[in-house]
């Protein structure tokens, strides 16, 4: 493996861990409803699968109810209302990020998240001040697995997808990353549901960002000027 010259992120489940947020907005609105809490790491396995999915998962409602789009619409409004109050990076990412800066490498986010919530959820985040390109669902036609929105990073960086890692913690990261022609990394950390990183095809399996962080080191140490 080459030194990337740029290395992107998918947002939640990969950078930062968001499910917390998740988890207090859907119970509280369970809650107000009388029903009984929903167990923490059933909501945290449809994080990445965006609103819909969590309201489908915790209300046991189709997209067609008539009382789905009220629900997905006070889960939304709610979540930036508290957004980034449990968030947390992942153990590791500080690090990984800070290696980053140290051998000049460029870094950025390519997310499903809309715009609105991810940069209302990164200005709450010091650690993500130093992001060198976001690419959100808006600023694409086609969002990820297609590989459109990876494609966008890269041209705003002005580096070849060739030379690009990309991380993430879902099979339509790294079906995306691939198509786009990248170097491709699992995060096996972030919100697994039913399928298995393993069996995704990416170039590399990570069991946590730390590791994630050692491998980085290990890479960027052989390809220091000796």
């Amino acid at each position: 493996m080459k030194l990337p010259a740029a290395v992107l992120f998918d947002l939640d489940g990969t950078l930062l861990d968001t499910a917390a947020d998740f988890v207090a907005v859907v119970n509280s609105m369970r809650e107000q409803r009388g029903l009984s809490r929903r167990p923490d790491e059933l909501i945290r396995a449809q994080v990445s699968n965006g609103s819909s999915a969590l309201i489908r998962d915790g209300f046991g409602l189709a997209s067609d109810h008539p009382d789905f789009a009220p629900l997905r619409q006070e889960l939304l409004d709610q979540y930036l209302a508290h957004i980034s109050v449990h968030t947390r990076p992942f153990p590791g990412i500080a690090e990984c990020l800070a290696l980053l800066g140290q051998h000049n490498i460029p870094w950025g986010i390519v997310t499903n998240k809309p715009r609105l919530y991810s940069e209302a959820l990164l200005n709450k985040q010091p650690l993500m001040h130093n992001c060198a390109v976001l690419v959100c669902p808006d600023d694409v036609r086609h969002s990820k697995p297609h590989p459109e929105p990876l494609l966008k990073a890269c041209h705003t960086l002005g580096v070849a997808p060739v030379d690009t890692m990309y991380i993430g913690d879902h099979q339509r990261d790294i079906e995306a990353g691939r198509a786009a022609g990248m170097f491709t990394i699992a995060a096996a950390y972030g919100y697994i549901e039913e399928s298995q990183p393993s069996e995704w095809q990416a170039d590399l399996l990570v069991e946590t960002a730390i590791s994630l962080t050692e491998w980085l080191a290990t890479l960027l140490s052989q390809k220091e000027p000796k």
